[in-house]
């Protein structure tokens, strides 16, 4: 799978010059009738001859050359030639027959050939020996059809008449999100980052974001847990790790996450002072520094286990990294639903993309009946008002809630049963929908010296407009320029001067870009006002 498509001939079709077959059989004729030629025995049907064998006074002189070596040096010259660019065009063409093959394959979930989206690299062909290798460089190691590509792969490439040998190799993407160098240094290496929320108690958000973390490792991913909840932390009743305790890097004064079955793991649970006694302001710092300056290395997927609510917290978590992506967690009870409508909302206007909703605690079966004790309803309500296009649903199972209780996730106690079959279907959801996600264009605000314009390009659309700085600066509200009781303006036209200019921007979250101006103010401008100002029109006569 993958991200942005590359354009991987080597060698265009339409630049090849035209590879005349007669042309190059008659060339070599004419080749072997001059050779015929020169190597007759007589040498009066040469024009000129040197003796190369006549001794003058003391010094011999030196061997001349005769004019039948000087024209078999230059034919046989011209016949390397000849051989070495027919040689070139048919490694050309072989290359291409091997790329129209593999077009042939279509990734399912962008809807376009492999070469286009760029997966196919390193392709080396040796057509004479009949022998064809590349690499096929998925967006992500737990993509869920891997397998089908290597299979199908070999078999178009094998079908071309000259292929004898096939050797196909996969590999996956460095991870790098898409603001690498907008985020805090320790997470410039996270491809992305999941959370999983239901801003409601007692769901089995925990349980889910867990279970969806070690069946992402299962897929071949690399995987990481944030534990976001300080008040109660549940991550060190859910997984068994042999150190219990975080541990600080001295030098760096970094914190080093725990590691269980392969995935690195941050809770303050772990800090060894079990659940914070703290006023929210302080909750969000230690938020901030537990995610920002822990070591996690390379991961393909960030699972963030959101604590209750749509407050301070998750304001920063979102403000502080771009999330990929949510899952939504709720149960079949209508007053599940009003709470998880809230959180949906909150995810929505910071233009975090909600991609599956598990519905947990559905129902159990008992005496060949199927029961449901909390009603019915809820997911689909969620999945039809807000559009979220995936709905997934868990039963009532005691093996379920023991798993949680012994330290061992479910879909490693029992990895093929029934539970770990939905969660399976989860993280492939999960995989393709942040695929897609990364494959979209992001929204892009930029400023560009040459027109001294603030360029924005609106996400999902092929829509791009410019700013005046100015303008985007008195639209500032804040409460440095607009009073919060009163709603008055306190930021005058004129305090603004026109030829004022933004020194950064960068995004913030999914949701808006921060931008800091020359004069030291910082703003804070969502997309959606972004594009509500007043346009330039004419842009290019201001360069």
């Amino acid at each position: 799978m993958g991200h942005e498509a590359q354009n991987i001939f080597l060698r265009k079709p339409h630049l090849l010059p035209p590879f005349d077959a007669h042309a190059h059989t008659h060339a070599l004729k004419l080749v072997c009738t001059k050779m015929q030629l020169l190597h007759t025995p007589s040498s009066s049907t040469l024009p000129f001859h040197f003796s190369n064998s006549q001794p003058r006074g003391r010094h011999e002189r030196p061997a001349l050359v005769s004019f039948r070596d000087i024209a078999w040096s230059s034919i046989t010259t011209k016949a390397a030639s000849v051989q070495a660019s027919a040689s070139a065009v048919s490694s050309q063409t072989a290359e291409i027959d091997v790329l129209k093959s593999l077009s042939q394959i279509i990734d399912p979930d962008f809807g376009t050939d492999i070469v286009s989206c760029g997966f196919v690299k390193d392709l080396n062909v040796n057509k004479a020996l009949g022998e064809v290798s590349f690499r096929l460089e998925l967006t992500t190691p737990a993509c869920p059809v891997k397998d089908m590509f290597e299979q199908k792969a070999n078999e178009v490439v094998t079908a071309l008449p000259w292929v004898k040998r096939v050797s196909v190799t996969m590999s996956a993407r460095p991870a790098k999100p898409v603001y690498a160098g907008n985020l805090p240094e320790n997470l410039q290496t996270i491809s992305n980052i999941i959370a999983v929320s239901s801003c409601k108690g007692g769901v089995g958000k925990s349980t889910v974001a867990v279970n969806l973390a070690y069946t992402l490792a299962g897929m071949g991913a690399r995987v990481g847990i944030f534990d976001a909840d300080v008040y109660g932390p549940s991550l060190p009743t859910m997984v068994s790790p042999e150190n219990r305790l975080l541990e600080m890097n001295p030098e760096k004064r970094t914190i080093i996450p725990t590691e269980y079955l392969g995935i690195k793991l941050i809770s303050f649970g772990f800090a060894g002072q079990g659940r914070a006694v703290m006023r929210g302001p302080m909750v969000s710092g230690v938020i901030n520094q537990l995610l920002t300056t822990t070591e996690w290395g390379e991961l393909d997927y960030l699972v963030i286990d959101m604590p209750p609510g749509t407050g301070d917290i998750q304001l920063t978590l979102c403000q502080v990294i771009p999330l990929t992506a949510a899952v939504i967690v709720t149960t079949p009870q209508k007053l599940a639903f009003i709470d998880v409508a809230k959180g949906v909302r909150m995810f929505s206007k910071l233009k975090v993309p909600c991609v599956a909703v598990v519905e947990n605690m559905c129902h159990f079966d008992a005496d060949g009946k199927r029961y449901y004790p909390f009603g019915r309803g809820s997911g689909s309500q969620v999945v039809e008002q807000f559009g979220i296009p995936h709905l997934f649903e868990l039963p009532i199972r005691p093996t379920l809630s023991a798993s949680g209780d012994s330290g061992v996730p479910e879909v490693v106690a029992d990895p093929q049963g029934e539970i770990a079959s939905t969660f399976q279907e989860l993280g492939i959801c999960v995989v393709q929908q942040c695929a897609k996600i990364c494959q979209q264009v992001s929204t892009a605000v930029a400023y560009d010296k040459g027109m001294k314009a603030i360029r924005v390009k609106v996400p999902d659309s092929d829509e791009e407009f410019y700013l005046h700085p100015a303008t985007v600066r008195r639209n500032d509200r804040s409460a440095k320029s607009v009073d919060e009781w009163t709603g008055e303006q306190k930021l005058q036209y004129a305090d603004v001067p026109e030829d004022i200019e933004p020194e950064e921007i960068r995004p913030m979250g999914n949701y808006a870009v921060s931008i800091t101006w020359a004069d030291g103010f910082s703003q804070i401008a969502p997309y959606d006002q972004l594009q509500t100002m007043e346009r330039l029109i004419d842009v290019p006569t201001l360069i």
